[in-house]
């Protein structure tokens, strides 16, 4: 892609693809992570420490000179409920990885913006025509490929995979529609609380005492995590969320390479083309979706 130098927009726009790539290099980093500890501890303490790390950092993004911690929300209910079922999607993640391959996580969740365009439209009610529609059964068949049922070889992994994909799509379009009336650092407070407390109430059965190379692992987890999110944040500030969201797939690549490197796996052919058609049909109804706000479609 040519940009003109000396430009603005293109200055951001360049700024913006640097900055998401580091967002998506730590998020593959808290993949990672996440599955080395997942061996021995349990999924609730591991959100339980990435929450407590991420509270002071939340409050500290929605921290105003004036009027102190925008905490305030127009819509509590939505809001409370937006953060529970992230808290849930991020631990049907953190299980997958037990039973899974990262690489064969990430595939299945790079499904997720399909969904998000498909459920856009009863709950949103957006427009889709019909070639984002036929980019979303290329999509699924793509995810069929990966997973193969019927269910009688379809693994524990794999199920935990499709339903926290299926539960981040929903949360994306929550999170668009508290966006209408919440700035994102009042969100990421509400998130930041309420994950903490959801998982301080199980934290005190579900503890196996981590060794020190544990504990710095939590902790890593916590602020790649945190730092991801502040980023991306960040770069889509300064470009286009259509612009950035083709980027965002080279995390498919990064966990594949972490994967090898730590865990000597490598995805089979059937992931690989699966993953390939749900990469193509994301990248095509990007395309598309650019287009129609152009106003060319």
């Amino acid at each position: 892609m040519s940009l003109p130098t000396g430009d603005k927009t293109a200055d951001n726009l360049r700024t913006g693809i640097l900055i998401i790539l580091l967002g998506v290099l730590l998020f593959a980093g808290v993949d990672t992570l996440n599955k080395i500890l997942g061996q021995t501890l349990t999924i609730v303490q591991i959100l339980w420490v990435r929450f407590l790390i991420f509270v002071p950092i939340a409050m500290a993004l929605a921290y105003r000179r004036q009027g102190g911690i925008v905490w305030r929300t127009q819509r509590p209910v939505l809001q409370g409920v937006r953060a529970v079922l992230l808290v849930v999607e991020m631990g049907f993640f953190v299980a997958a990885l037990k039973y899974l391959p990262l690489a064969d996580v990430q595939a299945i969740a790079a499904s997720a913006p399909l969904m998000v365009i498909a459920l856009s439209v009863p709950f949103l009610g957006e427009q889709v025509g019909w070639r984002r529609w036929s980019a979303v059964g290329v999509g699924f068949v793509g995810v069929l490929i990966i997973v193969r049922p019927g269910f009688e070889s379809m693994g524990m992994g794999t199920i935990l995979a499709l339903i926290g994909t299926a539960l981040w799509a929903i949360y994306q379009i929550m999170l668009r529609i508290v966006g209408r009336y919440d700035p994102a650092p009042t969100t990421a407070l509400w998130t930041a609380v309420i994950g903490l407390a959801m998982t301080s109430v199980f934290v005190p059965f579900q503890w196996n005492q981590p060794d020190m190379a544990g504990w710095v692992m939590l902790v890593a987890i916590a602020l790649l995590g945190a730092a991801g999110h502040t980023v991306f944040m960040k770069a889509f500030t300064l470009a286009p969320a259509s612009a950035l969201q083709p980027f965002t797939y080279t995390q498919l690549v990064l966990v594949t390479f972490f994967g090898y490197i730590v865990f000597d796996d490598l995805p089979d052919q059937w992931t690989v083309a699966g993953a390939s058609l749900i990469v193509c049909a994301g990248l095509y109804s990007i395309y598309r979706a650019r287009i129609r706000a152009a106003g060319s479609a």
